[in-house]
């Protein structure tokens, strides 16, 4: 730039530098390519085909064995001039599901609600807690804990809570469970607490029927 300006537009070199923001030092002694800078350089390149998902401060670190002494800004000054940039990952759109207003519970044993809570011992091991409340009372009919809970736990559980406090109607789940595991048989309190949202389905298609029968005779 500062040459093309010298000899294009006759400037001074002083003039030129000046215009640029480029020390007249800098200019006179270009930096030289060093042999320790383009052996980094290949490694990083290197590294960074074999570990796609590393920036550059886990590059730094696998460099140090090789490289004692490399400063991590120089590590991500190459890095950038590579184009060796992590992108970032989209997040997956999900379809928009339509949101169905909660009914307030009227009574006790009208709708149970239940929800897992995580946490982790003092050895780092996960463990989970499955935690049932009556909706009307606030109630906290059951607390389970363990290491894991699958479905079928879950409907023990809750069979074994209905046997002192009986059914519930509706049992309402923050995709708590696997309809693949969960038992559906008569004795299962899916089963019962599936009872009142049937009707209700059965009833709400009885009455589009019947309005469309209606309909019809009107027509």
């Amino acid at each position: 730039m500062i040459k093309r300006l010298v000899q294009e537009h006759q400037l001074s070199e002083r003039r030129a530098c000046k215009l640029v923001g480029l020390s007249r030092d800098s200019y006179r002694h270009p930096p030289q390519p060093n042999v320790q800078n383009q052996a980094l350089k290949d490694k990083i390149i290197e590294i960074a085909h074999v570990r796609r998902r590393f920036g550059y401060r886990r590059v730094h670190d696998l460099l140090r064995c090789e490289f004692p002494g490399v400063n991590h800004k120089r590590v991500y000054r190459l890095y950038s001039a590579a184009n060796l940039a992590v992108r970032k990952r989209k997040k997956a759109k999900r379809p928009v599901m339509e949101r169905t207003p909660l009914n307030i519970a009227r009574s006790i044993n009208e709708v149970w609600s239940m929800d897992f809570v995580s946490d982790s011992l003092a050895n780092g091991r996960r463990i989970k807690c499955l935690t049932v409340a009556d909706d009307f009372s606030h109630e906290c009919i059951e607390i389970a804990v363990d290491y894991g809970i699958s479905g079928l736990y879950v409907t023990r559980l809750l069979d074994k809570a209905a046997c002192f406090r009986g059914y519930p109607a509706v049992v309402r789940t923050d995709n708590v469970l696997n309809a693949s595991v969960v038992s559906t048989k008569g004795n299962s309190i899916a089963y019962r607490s599936g009872r009142s949202d049937r009707r209700k389905a059965k009833s709400n298609e009885q009455s589009q029927r019947c309005g469309s029968a209606a309909c019809g005779c009107l027509g």
